[in-house]
């Protein structure tokens, strides 16, 4: 099995995981109470600017007001006219093409009208590109307090999720996706994906859009679009140029705070932006949620369909394929290797660590080449870590001290290798003669932790416990095995008080569906006595 997408869509949450070779390398999660807002558009208002930070608080209608550096503003929409660019001139050198293109100036942390933002229970991934010429810099803007004052209407696009105390980060330029194409209507450039190498291709794409003539703004092509024609090219600019319209007509309609556009679910994402010919197989346990995605790809990628199937097994599908235990991996600080070494990865408010240890191995020649063999077997379960949990920001790489400087070669290129399948923008600078890699990766969502996990209250803290809507969630589908092997009439969860009072709060409505479902009574009561927070009983009578 070379590629394969699960989907796991329960009564609370939906689950996507991407497995290579049968190991589980990225997970994403969107909680149906909290969609993700990555890639929405909204029309917000100017609550305060401020000079010193070069950055503006902006209301969008949500609990934090979001954040806007001057570098992510461009003219409000009644200037767009303005803003935009002549069309792009056939001949035109790419370095004076790469001048007019809108794209970020910092590696790590870049707005959503890069082509590279991943989302997870946010926008998926749209491929990371460049546009043929080296990352150009935008020309220095203007002081914030010049572009903006308090009370201004501005159209913003959310490039990261609220994390923690911070609210979300906007930016002025808006990039919508589609299946083969990423149209950005205040740029006037074609790129295409990096990921597509073959330079004739890569001319090929770029007439094509030309071809077409598309209404003002660029095109970033898709890795996917690789080998595509005129047709599918056609599709998306209409529906981007369409959808583009409808937003700029609900800007002059409504009064900010408004949404003004919002990212469909994560579903139909994960059809859209993660469903290719290198996916073997794409499984789904849930029978209205299946027939959707045959529908999303019938529509988006008819050569596909008979790749999609209903899963109807009654072991829980991520059980089946060992997901549900990978999940548990990752939660973990360390990590085995198979020779018997080990990583451990650290959080800390600055950075991630990511220590390298030999641990059991004991190796069979000297010792520099039982170091060289631990790290370089290191490598590949450590960007597969960090891609599986989401880790962003700064991250600090220990590996073994290598004395010579071929072995911190050979580890330094099996490293940049390795981070070529990851998506999200990555920047590494080489093995220091401690041992040390320094990289950023972008960060846009929570880590895996954050999202599964909550601050242990015993501990304040310094450790992590499931959250009470992971472990409902888990029960949730834990019950319809229970139900469907006893041939009971009642089924009796007894769980820590806490989360025995989410499940009748929060949890109340999926529980009535499910027993409705089961056709079976449901009763949650709380243990007695001292219980592990996360310990539950599930009984049937």
């Amino acid at each position: 099995m070379g590629k394969r997408i699960v989907v796991n869509a329960g009564l609370t949450e939906t689950r996507v995981a991407v497995q290579e070779a049968n190991l589980l390398v990225e997970l994403y999660l969107e909680r149906h109470q909290r969609r993700s807002i990555v890639g929405s558009v909204y029309k917000g208002v100017v609550t305060n600017v401020l000079p010193g930070m070069q950055a503006a608080f902006v209301d969008i209608g949500l609990t934090k007001d979001a954040f806007l550096y001057a570098g992510d503003y461009t003219a409000d929409l009644g200037d767009y006219a303005r803003a935009m660019l002549d069309a792009e001139a056939d001949g035109e050198d790419e370095e004076a093409v790469a001048r007019d293109v809108d794209v970020p100036d910092s590696d790590a942390d870049v707005p959503a009208s890069d082509a590279d933002v991943p989302v997870e229970d946010a926008r998926i991934a749209v491929d990371d590109v460049d546009v043929d010429v080296e990352v150009p810099k935008r020309e220095a803007a203007p002081p914030i307090e010049e572009m903006l004052r308090k009370g201004q209407d501005v159209l913003v696009q959310v490039s990261k999720e609220s994390l923690g105390s911070k609210g979300a980060r906007v930016t002025a330029f808006i990039s919508l996706p589609g299946r083969y194409l990423v149209y950005m209507p205040q740029t006037n450039h074609i790129g295409v994906s990096r990921r597509i190498r073959d330079e004739s291709e890569r001319d090929r794409l770029r007439a094509l859009v030309r071809a077409l003539h598309p209404p003002a703004g660029g095109f970033i092509v898709r890795t996917n679009a690789e080998g595509k024609g005129e047709a599918e090219f056609a599709t998306d600019v209409e529906f981007l140029g369409r959808l583009w319209s409808q937003i700029r007509a609900r800007y002059e309609q409504v009064s900010a705070p408004a949404v003004l556009h919002e990212e469909m679910d994560l579903t139909f994402r994960v059809v859209r932006d993660l469903l290719s010919p290198e996916v073997d197989e794409f499984v789904v346990d849930s029978r209205e949620v299946y027939e959707k995605c045959l529908e999303w790809v019938r529509a988006l990628a008819p050569g596909l369909v008979e790749r999609v199937r209903l899963y109807e097994e009654r072991t829980p599908l991520f059980e089946s394929f060992g997901i549900e235990r990978e999940i548990e991996k990752a939660l973990r600080r360390r990590v085995w290797l198979r020779s018997g070494g080990y990583i451990v990865i650290d959080h800390t408010e600055a950075l991630v660590s990511v220590d390298v240890n030999t641990g059991k191995y004991v190796g069979k020649r000297d010792f520099d080449q039982t170091v060289l063999k631990i790290n370089l077997e290191s490598v590949g379960e450590i960007v597969r870590q960090i891609r599986l949990r989401d880790l962003g920001g700064i991250i600090i790489i220990d590996f073994i001290d290598m004395e010579h400087e071929d072995h911190r070669d050979q580890v330094y290129r099996a490293l940049t290798r390795a981070l070529a399948d990851d998506k999200a923008r990555t920047n590494v600078l080489e093995i220091s003669e401690l041992g040390l890699v320094e990289m950023t990766r972008k960060r846009v969502r929570q880590d895996l932790r954050s999202l599964l996990s909550v601050a242990c209250p015993t501990c304040k803290g310094g450790g992590v416990l499931k959250s009470d809507a992971t472990l409902a969630a888990e029960i949730l589908r834990a019950v319809p095995p229970k139900a469907a092997g006893a041939g009971g009439r009642e089924i009796v969860v007894r769980a820590h008080p806490d989360l025995a009072a989410y499940l009748d709060g929060d949890a109340r409505d999926a529980l009535a569906r499910l027993a409705a479902a089961l056709d079976i009574k449901i009763t949650v009561q709380p243990a007695a006595g001292h219980v592990h927070r996360e310990s539950y009983e599930i009984h049937v009578r």
